[in-house]
């Protein structure tokens, strides 16, 4: 086993990391006074504008699209250090294009569709969202109510999914429909591409979450998509699906990660400066505990993300280490930013640090993607099951 970075890939992470230092942590300032105004959480559109000509000229496009797109095609291991980097930092970027739709798409697109959706994606010419979950089937694909249904060469697709980022900007959805109702999840569900213009797509509200996030409703009302649309094999939804999600769990992982050192380092430098009762916190028992207790954490959680992507790259069955990293980094981090908030004092209460935005982002990650008890139980479900 040698999750050991290349050399190449560890110079593009090392670019990854100065330009988050260089380019995204300037901009945190402004972020956190627009949040803490009741603005908009994000970057305006100058701002973006700007820094996608600079990542672009840095060569940091598709990094993990495949190469007959233009894309470097970094394996797993190398997007796990590239994601760290972008973990430590608020300002809201991501590189173009969003690895797990990418994965979903590389995997099952036709010729056709390579050309009309996945290559314009990977050159940051479009923007993509997904929809899977529905109102009352929280993380339960099984209870999927969304239906497609055949009719001539075209698919009219009915229903309604929930918590979708990005829908309002997109300019398509993979949209996950039940094609087969006596299969259901397992050989009953199709993904579709659906532009954001076709007749009975609809977003209908938009949803606030909290660290001053958006999630959108979207209702399908005969949605009429033609059947070249289909992504990948009928019925065959559920694997490639699987796949977009244990991209997006791996990528929450190092985040988790790159938060949880942020917030230690925040903790390791304000805590020799405040002296309480005349001693400085650094000398406290308490504090050297969660010190030494997130190092350990941390480096545990590292460890297990980089064996978790390694395996992937092998192509191994990760969907056991893929929940454990899920449900231990996410829950990992959200304890070592508490911990330098509680360590701040009342200024860690404040809108005028990023560990309160750290903080949010992690309270979402517990739950999108699948809750932590979920991925528990998967966890144990399969280890029970084995010995049985």
């Amino acid at each position: 086993m040698d999750f050991e970075l290349s050399e190449e890939h560890r110079m593009i992470a090392d670019l990854v990391g100065r330009f988050v230092d260089d380019e995204l942590m300037p901009l945190e300032a402004s972020v956190l006074a627009r949040e803490a105004a009741g603005g908009h959480y994000g970057l305006s559109d100058a701002e973006t504008a700007r820094i996608d000509v600079v990542s672009k000229k840095l060569g940091l496009w598709g990094l993990d699209a495949p190469e007959d797109v233009g894309g470097s095609d970094l394996p797993a291991v190398a997007m796990v250090a590239v994601n760290e980097h972008l973990g430590r930092c608020v300002t809201p970027y991501t590189l173009p294009p969003d690895s797990p739709n990418l994965r979903m798409m590389a995997a099952t697109v036709t010729e056709r569709q390579r050309e009309a959706y996945l290559a314009p994606y990977v050159r940051g010419e479009t923007i993509s969202a997904i929809g899977i979950s529905e109102p009352g089937a929280g993380g339960d694909p099984a209870a999927m109510l969304t239906r497609a249904v055949r009719d001539g060469d075209d698919w009219v697709i009915n229903g309604r999914k929930i918590w979708i980022s990005r829908a309002a900007v997109a300019h398509f959805t993979i949209l996950m429909a039940v094609t087969d109702k006596q299969k259901g999840a397992r050989g009953g569900m199709s993904a579709f591409l659906v532009d954001r213009d076709t007749p009975g797509f609809s977003v209908v509200r938009p949803i606030p979450m909290i660290g001053g996030a958006m999630t959108y409703e979207v209702l399908l009302e005969d949605c009429r998509v033609p059947s070249w649309k289909l992504l990948g094999t009928e019925g065959q939804g559920f694997a490639p699906m699987q796949l977009r999600l244990g991209t997006r769990r791996l990528e929450m992982a190092a985040w988790s990660i790159g938060m949880a050192q942020r917030a230690l380092d925040v903790i390791c430098d304000y805590a020799p400066q405040r002296v309480t009762f005349g001693t400085p916190l650094s000398q406290r028992g308490v504090i050297q505990g969660w010190v030494a207790d997130a190092a350990t954490r941390i480096h545990a959680a590292r460890l297990m993300t980089y064996d978790c992507a390694w395996k992937i790259d092998q192509g191994r069955d990760t969907r056991l280490e893929v929940s454990m990293i899920k449900a231990y980094a996410t829950e990992m981090a959200w304890e070592v930013v508490d911990r330098g908030m509680q360590t701040l004092g009342a200024m860690g209460m404040t809108k005028e640090t990023p560990l309160q935005l750290m903080a949010s982002k992690i309270r979402t990650m517990r739950i999108y993607d699948g809750p932590t008890e979920v991925h528990q139980w998967v966890v144990a479900r399969n280890l029970l099951g084995a010995k049985r």
